[in-house]
């Protein structure tokens, strides 16, 4: 019976669907730790997660089952065994799965037993559920392996424990959103608590589609220790060891990484979502619109981060309503990220489109059609450069203009991906503060500021009418924002919200916005989930719609 074991955490980035390649990670991982005993790979690794509809292919899932047997022969003594997921096939449906690879075989099969069907989650409509799973034997140690969310309720890991699991490994694709990372340590605390036992929890990092995940694995030992935690965002490995005491089993202490801050987080989970949507598929880089604003400042920031400057175009779109301090803002922003800029300006557009509207507008006042002329105008402009040169348009608008419907489709809402799309206005402001004095980790772009000082101190503007401000069109942003986190991250009535100390006047307006507001949200770019409620996965509701709470 041996009383050490060593277990290597491998915090991989799969490629959906690219099941050579993951397999070729798996087996690069186990060449580089050749004196580890085990290798703990993420849910689904062999597949990428989630893989959505994908996985009713059948195709695909025999796909995966030569790719597992290839592992599976790959582990032949000497070198560790590995535990891969992947989708198993059994005469009691499709199961979302972990492989246990040893010896030149597979040497065990242990299914997901609760699937999650909530927020970004339909497990239940492409897998079916196993059964409250048993250990697996290795090496003569009983494993208990809980699936992802099999962590987050008692039952799963009481059934192992009372069946004899002496640890727990829990293979995760726990998609990243604010304040997530302390409740699934709490959780996995809770779980050691009750069991008695040690617990690994490796997570997976990587963006996925509207999806990113960030990684943050981590060993408990039964008093609730962390023993060890990898680094957040980064694709990489710890290693775990582990003695067999009078008590159960013990990890020794290992390299411990802090959590990022707020703003570190939120900032890295746009990065590394733009970076791997752009890369996988495969896009040269990105054009967006550089107005001089926020928005598309803090956008550009992120995608030189996440892609190198040389890869990222920026394009000013002028009107006649657009100001020298945002043509010099525009400029000074491209200067210090060190992109190309390129100016382009859109009024002989606007005239051609008159023009040819006369006949039907006359003796009709401007109103909100010709501003929404002139955004269209800069969104047919970037998408003919993006089919041009191939770049994908980088969509610049934030949740809060998302939510009220003060986006134009067919305009500024065109193009291939959004990092503010679940950003408040609120957040973006303190998220280019943040970037100005900070680079981050995995950022590609340069120290020091990214834009000056005036983009984030002066009224936002959409500049397409004289001296417009946002503030004519909603509530200050400072209210706006509380009001639709309580509308739409808590479901809270006009009621609670008047209760709670906001006009009522307001919120009821707000409310219709955010209700009408729909049927251009159903057209809009994906864009990466930061919080609890983000557009689209999280929340699906229905277009045609007359229920108000006002």
């Amino acid at each position: 019976m041996t009383d050490r074991l060593t277990i290597v955490l491998a915090q991989m980035n799969p490629a959906m669907g690219d099941l050579t390649a993951n397999a070729d990670t798996i087996l690069a991982l186990r060449a580089a730790h050749p004196d580890a005993d085990l290798i703990l790979t993420p849910e689904l690794s062999l597949i990428g997660y989630p893989p959505e509809d994908l996985v009713l292919k059948p195709a695909l899932v025999q796909a995966a089952a030569a790719q597992l047997a290839r592992l599976a022969a790959a582990t032949a003594p000497p070198g560790p065994a590995l535990l891969v997921g992947t989708a198993h096939q059994a005469d009691t449906g499709l199961h979302n799965a972990m492989a246990l690879l040893d010896a030149g075989r597979i040497a065990g099969v242990t299914l997901k037993h609760d699937l999650p069907n909530y927020g970004v989650f339909d497990e239940k409509r492409v897998f079916a559920p196993g059964p409250l799973p048993f250990p697996l034997l290795f090496r003569g140690i009983q494993l208990g392996i809980p699936i992802c969310e099999d962590m987050w309720t008692p039952t799963v890991t009481a059934h192992l424990s009372a069946h004899g699991a002496e640890l727990l490994l829990v293979p995760n694709g726990s998609p990243y959103e604010i304040g997530k990372e302390a409740r699934r340590l709490a959780l996995a605390r809770a779980r050691v608590a009750e069991t008695g036992l040690p617990l690994l929890y490796v997570n997976r990092t990587g963006g996925q589609d509207e999806l990113v995940f960030d990684g943050g694995s981590f060993v408990l030992n039964p008093d609730g220790q962390t023993m060890a935690r990898l680094q957040d965002w980064d694709a990489t490995t710890a290693t775990a060891h582990f003695a067999r005491t009078a008590n159960g089993w013990r990890a020794d202490p290992g390299e411990t990484h802090a959590p990022d801050s707020d703003m570190e987080e939120i900032y890295h989970a746009m990065l590394l979502s733009l970076r791997d949507y752009v890369n996988r598929n495969r896009f040269p880089g990105v054009v967006l619109g550089l107005s001089g604003g926020i928005d598309s400042a803090l956008s550009a920031a992120v995608a030189v981060d996440a892609l190198g400057a040389d890869r990222v175009h920026c394009v000013m779109l002028p009107s006649r309503f657009t100001s020298q301090e945002s043509l010099d803002d525009a400029a000074e922003c491209a200067k210090l990220m060190g992109t190309r800029l390129d100016t382009i300006p859109i009024a002989p557009a606007m005239d051609a489109f008159n023009t040819m509207l006369a006949p039907l507008f006359a003796g009709l006042p401007a109103n909100t059609t010709e501003e929404n002329i002139q955004s269209r105008i800069r969104g047919l402009t970037l998408m003919a450069l993006s089919n041009k040169f191939g770049p994908m348009l980088l969509t610049t608008g934030n949740k809060s203009e998302m939510s009220t419907g003060y986006a134009t489709i067919y305009g500024d809402m065109a193009g291939g991906y959004s990092v503010l799309k679940d950003v408040y206005k609120t957040t973006v402001f303190r998220l280019c503060e943040w970037r100005n004095t900070h680079r981050p980790r995995l950022g590609l772009g340069p120290d020091g500021p990214v834009m000056p000082a005036r983009v984030i101190t002066k009224p936002p503007s959409a500049e397409l009418r004289d001296n417009q401000r946002d503030d004519d069109s909603l509530p200050p942003y400072e209210v706006l924002d509380a009001i639709l986190h309580g509308l739409i991250e808590e479901e809270r009535s006009v009621a609670d919200l008047v209760a709670a100390g906001h006009d009522a006047a307001t919120v009821a307006r707000v409310e219709r916005l955010l209700y009408i507001a729909e049927y251009k949200r159903r057209q809009s770019p994906p864009g990466v989930k930061i919080g609890p409620r983000t557009f689209g996965r999280d929340r699906r509701y229905p277009i045609t719609n007359a229920f108000r709470t006002s």
